[in-house]
């Protein structure tokens, strides 16, 4: 998920209420959660704040409560892992801004900054709440760093610029560009699927038709017609 300098005309909330929708999906165990925040120099001040109190405003607990916002991890051995990951990167050198802590087969919603590039939950889905935030120095770098990824599923773009989000859909090496939203949008008329290690093919209505139908051939030789 990206935004660009644009955001900094005032706008910044809408891109913080979607990113922080995007990190309980499933309690972050989706493949198109949100996890990597990229934002320009020129709003990560004010941005980083906001994303701290908006997910320390999210609710754990049991997910067939109303007031819950982030639910159980599937299992206590998957949230023991999202802890390991989350403590490497602590101990390699990323801030913890807020959560890190679990508690059973539920871990806190957690934000990270300065997270090196080679520690685990920098190059692996983390199917879990937890957001990394990132700095960088304008669109190109932004691009650059998105698509420093084995993966390359969907992203999701905050800009009021229309040309930057062709540029965005044309530079990004993913499945899907999402303008306005975070990538944890998706609709069955979609081509949905990715590049790289994010898998082969497509979901969706036509796309399943295609797979359940095989093409055949008849060939006619020496046939009056």
């Amino acid at each position: 998920m990206t935004a660009t300098p644009e955001n900094s005309s005032g706008h910044a909330r809408a891109p913080i209420r979607r990113q922080v929708a995007g990190l309980p999906v499933g309690g972050g165990q989706s493949c198109i959660s949100v996890q990597r925040v990229i934002a320009d120099a020129s709003v990560y001040d004010r941005l980083l704040p906001r994303i701290v109190a908006a997910v320390e405003a999210q609710v754990t607990g049991d997910p067939s409560d109303d007031t819950t916002d982030v639910g159980p991890l599937v299992s206590e051995d998957a949230a023991k892992r999202v802890e390991s990951w989350v403590d490497e990167a602590v101990t390699a050198g990323a801030k913890l801004l807020t959560g890190g802590k679990r508690d059973g087969a539920s871990y806190a919603p957690t934000v990270l900054t300065d997270v090196p590039a080679d520690v685990t939950i920098a190059c692996e889905e983390v199917f879990g709440p937890v957001l990394t935030v990132q700095k960088v120095d304008g669109e190109t770098e932004a691009f650059a760093a998105a698509n420093d990824s084995k993966y390359g599923l969907q992203a999701g773009v905050f800009t009021h610029d229309l040309q930057a989000a062709f540029r965005a859909h044309r530079a990004l090496e993913v499945g899907g560009v999402v303008i306005g939203d975070v990538p944890s949008y998706r609709a069955d008329q979609m081509p949905y699927g990715g590049a790289k290690q994010s898998g082969v093919g497509r979901e969706g209505v036509k796309f399943a038709m295609d797979d359940y139908t095989y093409e055949r051939v008849l060939v006619l030789t020496g046939l009056a017609l």
